[in-house]
């Protein structure tokens, strides 16, 4: 049965900001996170690892993960946390845990598929369990305005595309609201898996 006193979903967004426009496309996947009910969801700057930032991972139900694409991959400060966790992998400490990803990048598709790839990747060296964007493409038809969800036509993440003489406050509003969109599917799913877990002990 369920324990009524047993803390919320614990959802954590390990993203590196780039230049800024991912940091604000983060803050989307946040607010959908977080428009769930008892859902807590936390910001994580993998550039600034502190033992209570890897706290928040370990105890996390769900991991998104986020990062600029740059030369057809995730950002080095991306990778260089995603090295850091090889001790977590050796002892699968994040095995189902579910997961999700999303990147920017100048260009509309800028090679963004290799770094969802890579996330993917990522999280199945260490075992959890990908959540992707569930969408169908927008934007791919003679009367769309791109104001659609997933305008970029992904489905394995959210991705942004922004110019790149532009700030983030530039950042087209369909990206925003596709980034919310992955952040409120990531934690209507991890609350189900939750619950689930809860019922079964």
């Amino acid at each position: 049965m369920t324990n009524p006193d047993a803390p919320g979903v614990r959802i954590a967004i390990a993203h590196h900001g780039g230049r800024g426009h991912t940091a604000r496309l983060a803050e989307s996947v946040r607010d959908g996170a977080a428009g769930v009910p008892e859902t807590e969801v936390t910001l994580v700057a993998v550039e600034s690892m502190t033992p209570a930032l890897w706290a928040v991972l370990d105890s996390a139900d769900a991991i998104i993960f986020g990062a600029p694409t740059y030369m057809g991959t995730a950002s080095a400060a991306f990778h260089q946390f995603a090295e850091s966790t090889s001790r977590r992998w050796l002892l699968q400490e994040w095995r189902d845990k579910l997961a999700a990803g999303f990147t920017n990048s100048g260009s509309k598709a800028g090679d963004k598929s290799s770094t969802l790839g890579y996330f993917g990747t990522l999280a199945a060296q260490h075992g959890m369990l990908w959540v992707n964007l569930g969408l169908l493409p927008g934007w791919n038809r003679s009367t769309s305005t791109g104001e659609e969800l997933n305008r970029l036509g992904f489905h394995s993440g959210a991705t942004a595309q922004s110019n790149l003489d532009e700030k983030p406050d530039a950042m087209h509003r369909s990206d925003l609201l596709t980034g919310e969109h992955l952040g409120r599917r990531v934690a209507e799913l991890a609350a189900v898996v939750v619950a689930g877990h809860r019922c079964r002990s």
